[in-house]
């Protein structure tokens, strides 16, 4: 369970965790993190602070909500129960995400599951605490509406994904949606590939050797290359084509 404010907590999995809002390093701009002194202070007086192992579910669909989980640092994977009781990917959350948001306001259980995909620094609030701080602080608005806009757009970005017809098609909406995210310095959008082939099957609901396959085609053709662990694309125009097909 998360672990409350003045416990020593040292440094586990080697994470310096910063127990306090005002004093922590890592605020990401449009979060709770931006908040006025005074609001950010009574934010930081209902929270929970800990450090989950990899692979930690931190709740599961049918779930009525306990509450809300920021995620100050690591990847979170969340997911639905899919065909053959396999499970399909939504999306990989990073820092900043709030996970299990709609769920908390709504006072409906996860419709999905989430679990730690690294070591990850979690602050928890709990429903009626998180609940009754927004309604007192209108400020903090601003920050539920835009997370929730985000998972509204994740869940149209998900949709078009599984409405494709072939993992082809999936895997180059898949690319595209991550070099949205790319370096903008850069002539050939570029980014961090961290997920496994067995993962990027779970998100685009085919197997581990079909991925596979699908990239050393995207490579041969000079669609994509590898540099390291980052994934550069070499040919855009032809990978939205494919993902068009």
């Amino acid at each position: 369970m998360p672990q409350e404010k003045g416990v020593p907590m040292g440094a586990p999995y080697g994470m310096d965790v910063v127990e306090s809002c005002l004093a922590c390093e890592m605020r990401v701009p449009g979060m709770f993190c931006d908040l006025p002194p005074a609001a950010l202070q009574a934010f930081e007086a209902i929270t929970y602070t800990t450090v989950y192992p990899k692979g930690a579910v931190l709740f599961v669909e049918g779930q009525n909500p306990r509450g809300v989980f920021i995620l100050c640092r690591g990847r979170a994977k969340l997911s639905v129960a899919a065909k053959e009781r396999k499970r399909l990917i939504l999306k990989i959350a990073g820092p900043g995400e709030m996970l299990g948001l709609a769920a908390t306001v709504s006072g409906k259980p996860y419709e999905l599951a989430a679990e730690t995909m690294d070591p990850c620094h979690i602050t928890f609030i709990k429903a009626p605490e998180f609940l009754r701080f927004v309604r007192e602080h209108p400020e903090a608005c601003f920050g539920v509406a835009e997370q929730l806009s985000g998972k509204y757009a994740s869940a149209c970005h998900f949709r078009s994904r599984t409405l494709s017809r072939s993992p082809a098609e999936r895997l180059a909406k898949l690319l595209l949606e991550w070099s949205a995210t790319a370096e903008a310095s850069k002539s050939e959008p570029r980014f961090s590939l961290t997920l496994t082939h067995d993962e990027i099957a779970e998100m685009i609901e085919t197997t581990r050797e079909t991925v596979t396959r699908w990239f050393n085609r995207l490579k041969k053709r000079g669609i994509v290359k590898m540099q390291g662990a980052t994934l550069i694309i070499c040919n855009e125009a032809l990978l939205r084509r494919m993902a068009r097909s």
